[in-house]
């Protein structure tokens, strides 16, 4: 992740500020994290999170674009978490349009949310504490997930009405496979970070006041303590039927937030494997047949989902025609932005890294 500091030096000092840039911020780049940070000394005493470095203009290229064509835009977002975007426009328009989704379809959904909730986690968990283990596992699933959707970052898989095809037989044996490679990992993961204990506690410590204040959801807010997770409190596609435990830690710091993430893949892998089990005896068509022209009718709806790194919110407003008139993406991302801006002060420089790291923010997601 590209990230842009700017720094005024000590409170009321007389010094110019002055711009650390943290990484390359190439126009052509992926996106950017821009803080403003108050420092004394080597401690930060403030912080402000800057969204707006680098806008895509998404949500307007959504309004003519039709309903088919959105998802393409909608899962480039949060490109760790791509399926989890598709899903939730899906949803929106489904809602709204009155679509009921084949029950295989809403399973291999369920299925590939978690999927996608575990190869975002291995990432934003395996690259702080440099487990090669933890990547190369990342790889096998994007490659897995690869031989049933044609594509490994942005799956393109989900369709307003269900899904693009069905999966094989033998795709669903070596999911099976990689579930327990990645139970194995998961091991290792909770390993490395007990070692790690003593350097990334109390980095970054987010009180569960200020979490809920500021907008924090997913992981982030799970680890200061918040007992909040939508496939629980309001369950959408299998949730309601699928074992789930909502994993949470009252230490709010970014070893806290790491916990959280290693923990919570259990929980993905247990659904994972109840998915497969129910798909066995489920069978039938994963897409509803559609009309050439989909429109769906004039009002407005609001979805939201419990993405890899926090709640997005999906608001469609539509007045009939082929496309939306308006949808606005609330992103987990942002309350999280916030989050991390509340939780720096006290942390010193140094930890300034590991905190940004806990926080499993990417920046495209911010700035759509």
């Amino acid at each position: 992740m590209s990230s842009h500091v700017t720094v005024a030096v000590g409170p009321g000092s007389d010094s110019a500020d002055i711009t650390l840039d943290l990484g390359d911020l190439h126009p052509t780049s992926h996106g950017g994290l821009r803080l403003r940070l108050t420092l004394d000394g080597e401690v930060i005493t403030a912080a402000e999170g800057l969204p707006g470095l680098l806008h895509r203009g998404a949500e307007k290229l959504f309004e003519a674009r039709d309903y088919r064509q959105i998802i393409m835009l909608a899962d480039r977002h949060d490109w760790h978490g791509a399926f989890g975007s598709e899903v939730g426009v899906a949803l929106a328009v489904e809602q709204l349009a009155g679509i009921s989704v084949p029950e295989r379809a809403t399973l291999l959904r369920t299925l590939l949310c978690e999927i996608t909730r575990i190869q975002s986690t291995l990432i934003f968990v395996g690259v702080p504490l440099q487990a090669d283990s933890a990547l190369v596992l990342r790889e096998r699933w994007l490659d897995h997930v690869e031989t049933y959707t044609g594509n490994r970052v942005h799956p393109m898989i989900c369709r307003v009405g269900g899904l693009a095809t069905d999966v094989t037989d033998d795709w669903l044996r070596t999911t099976s496979h990689l579930v327990a490679a990645t139970r194995e990992c998961a091991t290792l993961l909770r390993r490395d970070l007990s070692d790690q204990g003593d350097t990334w506690r109390s980095v970054a410590v987010l009180s569960a006041e200020s979490a809920s204040t500021v907008g924090a959801s997913g992981p982030v807010a799970r680890a200061s303590g918040l007992d909040v997770d939508l496939r629980r409190d309001d369950p959408y596609l299998a949730y309601d039927r699928l074992p789930l435990r909502v994993i949470t830690n009252p230490g709010g710091d970014a070893l806290a937030r790491f916990e959280v993430m290693v923990e919570q893949i259990p929980v993905s892998l247990d659904i994972i494997d109840t998915c497969i089990d129910y798909l066995g005896s489920i069978s039938g068509p994963v897409a509803v047949r559609l009309p050439k022209v989909l429109r769906a009718p004039e009002g407005e709806t609001y979805v939201w989902t419990e993405n890899p790194t926090g709640i997005n919110g999906y608001h469609l407003v539509s007045h009939g025609e082929p496309a939306p008139w308006r949808l606005k993406i609330r992103s987990g991302g942002f309350g999280n932005l916030q989050a991390l801006a509340a939780a720096l002060p006290g942390t010193t420089v140094s930890g300034l890294p590991i905190a940004i790291a806990s926080f499993a923010l990417a920046a495209g997601d911010i700035d759509r």
